[in-house]
């Protein structure tokens, strides 16, 4: 059934069409893959498999945080502490088999800390540069919004353009370069808030809520969570996870997938209650969409897979600071995405 939309959704459909279709175009000359999928899209399963057996009930959570690496992304975990999102970071790292630092966030640091400092070399009578934590290819910001502004502002740089300058030196981070972060609800004391630059730079923010009782019990009854982490074997090295990321740009999304990708996106713009998505935020979506296919086994973006992903990527976007799933009902309330899905229609 054919639903009615504000013209201002046609319009910024139509004013975009000429833009999609050579999207469209573009993708169609993308070469085919060339790894050898099944062989891939099996090493992705038993990534999860590893995974969820660190984070109990959390699966979905678990294959978007996979989804958000894969598309070469930086990842935000925002929770109450305790909730595990230090051990979800920590094994996605060591299953993903790159160089790892983990850094921990407090009110004192400066960005030096991060990035690294100048030190005077008395032999050579010249200053030399040495290179800070953020010099890895996945850096674990450990509640971040426990420092100050200014140090949080240090990643910006580094986050987008995947580089470091200091003292007039511009320093390349190793390739691929992550960062997933962790911060407390802001209602906590002392912690900063992330400013909206900051934000826009993490691909997808998620949250993990409470384990269910069976998942509490079994916490209860396992192993410690540490010593699991410890037992865990690289699955993917530098050139998997590069080769995976090439395999998350040739997805394939047809265009009555991005006429619906647009809908959504023209209907975060006509809001009064919050600034719509930039053009940044729309290519992370699409990004983000290919790669949860990708991570799903799947040839092509369907309408599902921007479903998955839309929340995820969008909600810090526009404005949702921070939703608790934690409530006693077990309900969360429906956030700005979810609410703009609920509008949108599919296929009109």
């Amino acid at each position: 059934m054919r639903q009615s939309r504000p013209q201002a959704f046609d319009n910024a459909i139509d004013a975009s069409k000429s833009a999609t279709n050579l999207s469209v175009t573009a993708k169609d000359k993308i070469d085919p893959i060339t790894d050898d999928y099944g062989h891939n899209q099996q090493q992705v399963a038993q990534l999860l498999e590893q995974l969820n057996q660190i984070v109990l009930d959390k699966s979905q959570v678990v294959k978007l945080a996979l989804s958000c690496v894969l598309a070469g992304g930086h990842l935000l975990l925002q929770d109450l502490p305790g909730m595990g999102k230090t051990t979800l970071a920590q094994g996605l790292a060591q299953l993903l088999g790159l160089s790892f630092n983990r850094v921990q966030f407090t009110n004192d640091m400066l960005p030096a800390d991060i990035l690294g400092m100048s030190i005077y070399n008395q032999t050579n009578s010249n200053f030399e540069f040495r290179r800070g934590p953020i010099f890895t290819q996945l850096l674990l910001a450990d509640e971040i919004n426990r420092s100050s502004p200014k140090t949080q502002s240090a990643l910006l740089e580094a986050m987008e353009e995947r580089q470091v300058s200091q003292d007039r030196q511009t320093y390349r981070l190793p390739q691929p370069f992550f960062v997933i972060a962790t911060q407390n609800p802001m209602q906590q004391a002392g912690v900063y808030p992330l400013p909206e630059s900051q934000l826009d730079r993490f691909l997808m923010c998620l949250s993990l809520g409470y384990p269910s009782p069976a998942a509490e019990r079994a916490l209860l009854q396992g192993q410690d969570r540490r010593e699991l982490l410890a037992t865990l074997n690289a699955m993917f090295d530098t050139d998997a996870v590069l080769l995976a990321q090439r395999g998350v740009q040739q997805v394939y999304v047809a265009e009555v997938v991005l006429d619906y990708l647009q809908r959504l996106v023209a209907k975060t713009r006509i809001s009064q209650e919050y600034h719509g998505l930039s053009p940044r935020g729309v290519l992370s979506l699409q990004r983000a969409a290919q790669a949860h296919a990708y991570v799903s086994g799947h040839g092509e973006v369907s309408p599902e897979d921007i479903q998955s992903v839309f929340a995820a990527v969008t909600d810090h976007r526009l404005g949702q600071r921070f939703v608790s799933p934690n409530t006693v009902s077990g309900q969360a309330p429906q956030t700005i995405a979810q609410r703009i899905m609920a509008e949108v229609a599919v296929i009109i």
